[in-house]
Formats: structure tokens, C-alpha cells, sequence
């Protein structure tokens, strides 16, 4: 018996109708108005622009159709600007009209048409299966030979399967019928607004969208790896207060978690520039603490007591803020020179990443060690981190630093030429190069923007620790940065920032905390490599 709630297509058809014919009409005025107004206007600046890339047109042709375009729009703007509220107040009419009917006279009802059909569906589906079942168990009773008892659960599960992909197609036309609903409305308003939705409204599509597209699985699977390092993070703020009578998840925690975070922020977008070219930099960590040597050197309270290649540097005759500044540009040049060096190799000769970047390694430690007898260098003038880095209240403002260079690398990577050459370079360098695409300078500037980052990371860290440089400083850390980049650079860093200081808190051996690590990256690239195998 059919749900009477059901409507058929017909029935549908007839609620949306006189809705339709009311925007219509309205529609109809305000493409009148358009016509030789804003409609006029885009097709004279397609024919600009048409006529610019035409080859077949010579100079005083190109020159006299645009001349005589750029004349007919200027009355055609004229048109559109005194047409202008006329179409305003229609299109207001008609959003007015679709917000009185359209969710009472129509949505809703079909809505609650797809609800019910949906109930019946899996009703069906269940006297369905049951039916499957029965017949399953009276076939079985009236077999005793193996292999015919072996095929007939065989059809049996095939039966099942059917049913269910049945059932599945089902619902799935259902959510169709009930999204192409909530879209027809945005329909009308994209020919009434000529697509230039308000935030609310985009806002409303969004959340549809979502709702439609939204998969459990796939949801768990591109997120899973979070909600367990959540997990977690939660159990630990559980047993920190009873193994160390003490809160975990405070303000002042909070903020020493992200103040720390803030240095290795820059340094994981480097790294995450490189994983983009598919390739990575182990020398992170020891660009770290050639940084921090540098800039300890420049910055030191008084003459130096350690020298380099036996050379006793003093730079207490400058201004404390020069002296700062200098060793900013001393960090920045160095990390970018020997991040270039490495970039080269790779660009010029093929060189994979991690033989190019582990030789820097090698090369940076080794030097810096040498020079400096791998001696610590103190600290810096107390004053140099309130000037750059001070706190407001018990804020720290190095987590601005932070921001504005994920805000910085976002906008490269996102809205400029060399941040979409870069994708392009990363996901083909072959079909880049095709394109135009230079794809040795695309990866020798991923390389030197590293190199910028770092040595600002560097500078950021050694005015965090008043000094302290070495050429020790930062071991470990191009792991961090490498599984930061892996993870997701933002959400990377804080992670294991967080875990570290949580572990740290507890008394767990930083030994141990490299496997915490090398867990979260395995389970990252495992759930990663998930999604392309489903693909196939």
C-alpha cells in the first residue's frame, strides 16, 4: 500500500509550479532591464577580450573594435546604472516571495515526502532480507550434499549483497530528490542575482553540501588519525592530575605550548613547501642550530667567551636593536645559502632530496661543530626579546610571528604564480614542463624560500631562549618539522608540540617520544595512502 505522504512527480511538480511562475515573471522583467544594460556590458568586455588574444587581427583592426566596444559600453553602463535599482528592488521582490513559499509550500513537503519514502524503503529492505532468509533456511533443510550446501550459502550472500546495493541505490535517490530540492531555490536566486550570492546564503549552500556529501567513512578515514591524537590528549589531561597532582589543560600551559610551537612553525612550512615537490629536508634540524650559534654570537651579553675557527667575535659596540636585525639577516642568509645548495642538486641533477639534504646535514653539523668546538655560547642581552618578542600580559606575542607567516605562506602558495606553479611542479613536473613551467627555478625558489623561514624559525627560537646556541641545538627537530609537513603543517606542529610537552610533564623519556611520533607519521601516511587505494 502506498505511503500517502509519498509524493509522486507529478504532485511535486504541481506544488513548485505557481512558485516558479511568480520568479519567472519576475525574471522575466529583470532580463528586459538587463538586456542592453548589464548583459550588454559582459558580452562587450568578452568581445575585448576576445579580440585581445586574436592573432587573425592586426593592430589598427584590434585597436578600432576595441575603441568602438569600450564606446558602446560606456552607454551600456549607463543603461545598467539607471536600471539598476528597478532590478534591485525585483530581485528583492522576488527572494521576499521565495522566503514566504518556498520552505512551506514546497521544501517542506517534500522533505517529508523523502522521509517517509525513506522508511519505506528500508522496510522493503528488511521484509526483503527477511524473505532472503527464510527461503535460505528452507533450502538448506532439503540439502545434505556439501558442495550444494557450499553454493547455496554462496547465492545466499549474493542475495544479500543485491538487496542491499538495491536498498543503498534507493536512499541515495532519495537524498538526490531531496537536495535537488533545496537547490532549486538557489537556482532561481543564481538567475536572479547573476550568481553574486549573499554570505548567508552561501553560507546555507555550504551546509547542504556538506550534509549531502557527508561519508562516515571517508569522514573517520581523512580525520581519524586527529580524533585519536585528541583522544589522547584528553586522556593525558586525565592522568596528568593524578600521576602529577597537577592541571594540564591550563591557560598558562596553553600559551607555553603554542609560544613553543611558534619557532617550529616557520620551519615546518618549509619543510611543507618541499613535501609539495615531493621532497623533504633532513637538515632542518641542524640549519636550527647553526642559526642559533649565529645569532647567540651576535646578540651575546657582552664579548664572546667561545670563538669561531678560533676568531673572538664582539658585537657590543652596536645598537642592541641593530645587533638583533643583524642577526636576523645572518640567519636568513645563512639557512638560505646552504638551503639553495641543497635545492641546486636537486633541480640541476635530479638528486633526490634526501641525498642532497642529508649531505647539508652533514656538512652544516660538521662545520658548525668544528668552528665552534661544539661550545655553547650563553645568552643574549636580556633586553633583545622584549623588543621583538614581548609579552602582553602573559601573552606571548611570538605566537603573532607565528601567524602572519602561516597567513604569508598560505597567500604564496594560494594566490600568486609561483605558489600554483608549485602545485603544478608537484603533481607533474613533466606535463609542468610542458606547460612553461620552469621547473628547475619553481624548485631552486621552494628550496630559498625554506631557506627564509628557517632562518627566521632559528632567530624566533634563540630569542625564545635568550641564547643558549650550539651546534647541538634543534637535533630532532627536522623529524618534527617532516612530520609536521606530513600530518598538516598548523594542526602538525601543534600536535606534537602538545604531545611533547604533555609526555614531558609526565616524566616520560624523550627517548620514548620519538616513538609517539613515528607512530602518529606511520598512522598518517597509512590513512593517506588509504584514500588513493580506495580510489583504485
Amino acid at each position: 500500500m502506498a505511503n500517502n505522504k509519498i509524493l509522486s512527480v507529478e504532485e511535486e511538480a504541481k506544488l513548485i509550479k505557481p512558485i516558479e511562475e511568480y520568479v519567472q515573471k519576475i525574471q522575466s522583467q529583470i532580463d528586459e532591464l538587463r538586456a542592453n544594460g548589464t548583459d550588454k556590458v559582459l558580452s562587450l568586455r568578452n568581445t575585448i577580450a576576445v579580440t585581445k588574444a586574436d592573432k587573425n587581427f592586426d593592430k589598427e583592426e584590434r585597436a578600432d573594435i576595441i575603441a568602438k566596444a569600450k564606446a558602446e559600453m560606456v552607454k551600456a553602463k549607463e543603461v545598467e546604472a539607471s536600471n539598476k535599482d528597478k532590478v534591485a528592488s525585483l530581485v528583492a521582490d522576488a527572494e521576499k516571495y521565495l522566503k514566504a513559499h518556498f520552505e512551506s509550500e514546497y521544501y517542506s513537503k517534500v522533505a517529508a515526502s523523502c522521509d517517509a519514502e525513506k522508511v519505506e524503503a528500508l522496510d522493503a529492505y528488511d521484509r526483503q532480507v527477511a524473505k532472503i532468509k527464510t527461503e535460505h533456511e528452507q533450502a538448506l533443510a532439503k540439502l545434505s550434499d556439501a558442495k550444494e550446501i557450499k553454493d547455496e550459502k554462496y547465492v545466499f550472500k549474493n542475495k544479500l549483497f543485491d538487496a542491499k546495493m538495491s536498498c543503498d541505490s534507493k536512499l541515495q535517490l532519495i537524498k538526490d530528490r531531496r537536495h535537488d530540492a533545496f537547490a532549486y531555490q538557489y537556482h532561481l536566486i543564481d538567475l536572479l542575482r547573476m550568481s553574486k550570492f549573499t554570505p548567508a546564503q552561501k553560507r546555507k549552500q555550504r551546509w547542504e553540501n556538506y550534509k549531502y556529501t557527508f561519508n562516515v567513512g571517508q569522514f573517520f578515514m581523512q580525520n581519524g588519525l586527529y580524533i585519536v591524537i585528541l583522544l589522547i590528549f584528553i586522556g593525558l589531561c586525565i592522568i596528568t592530575p593524578i600521576v602529577k597532582h597537577t592541571p594540564l589543560l591550563t591557560v598558562a600551559n596553553v600559551l607555553n605550548i603554542l609560544q613553543q610551537a611558534s619557532p617550529r612553525m616557520f620551519l615546518a612550512l618549509g619543510v611543507a613547501g618541499l613535501i609539495l615537490l615531493t621532497g623533504t629536508d633532513l637538515s632542518v634540524g641542524r640549519q636550527v642550530g647553526m642559526g642559533m650559534v649565529a645569532a647567540t654570537i651576535i646578540m651575546h651579553q657582552g664579548i664572546n667567551t667561545g670563538g669561531v675557527f678560533g676568531h673572538i667575535f664582539d658585537f657590543t659596540g652596536l645598537p642592541v636593536a641593530g645587533r638583533a636585525v643583524l642577526a636576523l639577516i645572518v640567519c636568513v642568509i645563512l639557512s638560505t645559502v646552504f638551503a639553495t645548495i641543497a635545492g641546486f642538486f636537486m633541480a640541476r641533477f635530479k638528486m633526490h632530496p634526501f641525498i642532497s639534504t642529508m649531505a647539508n646535514m652533514l656538512i652544516i653539523f660538521g662545520l658548525v661543530t668544528y668552528a665552534t668546538k661544539g661550545v655553547s655560547f650563553g645568552a643574549i642581552e636580556a633586553t633583545i626579546p622584549s623588543m621583538f618578542i614581548p609579552k602582553w600580559g602573559s601573552f606571548p606575542t611570538i605566537i603573532i610571528w607565528a601567524v602572519v607567516a602561516v597567513v604569508v605562506v598560505w597567500f604564496i602558495w594560494n594566490k600568486t604564480t609561483f605558489g600554483k606553479n608549485l602545485y603544478a611542479v608537484g603533481g607533474n613536473p613533466e606535463a609542468a614542463s610542458v606547460s612553461g613551467i620552469s621547473v628547475f627555478w619553481v624548485t631552486l625558489s621552494a628550496f630559498i624560500l625554506a631557506g627564509i623561514l628557517y632562518g627566521f624559525g632559528s632567530w624566533l627560537e634563540c630569542l625564545r631562549m635568550v641564547g643558549s646556541g650550539s651546534a647541538a641545538y634543534g637535533q630532532g627537530w627536522d623529524m618534527d618539522a617532516i612530520a609536521a609537513g606530513v600530518v598538516g603543517v598548523v594542526t602538525g606542529v601543534m600536535i606534537f608540540t602538545a604531545l611533547t610537552y604533555s609526555l614531558t610533564v609526565l616524566g616520560i623519556d624523550t627517548n620514548l617520544q620519538f616513538i609517539f611520533e613515528g607512530i602518529i607519521i606511520l598512522a598518517a601516511v597509512t590513512l593517506d595512502c588509504l584514500k588513493y587505494v580506495q580510489k583504485k
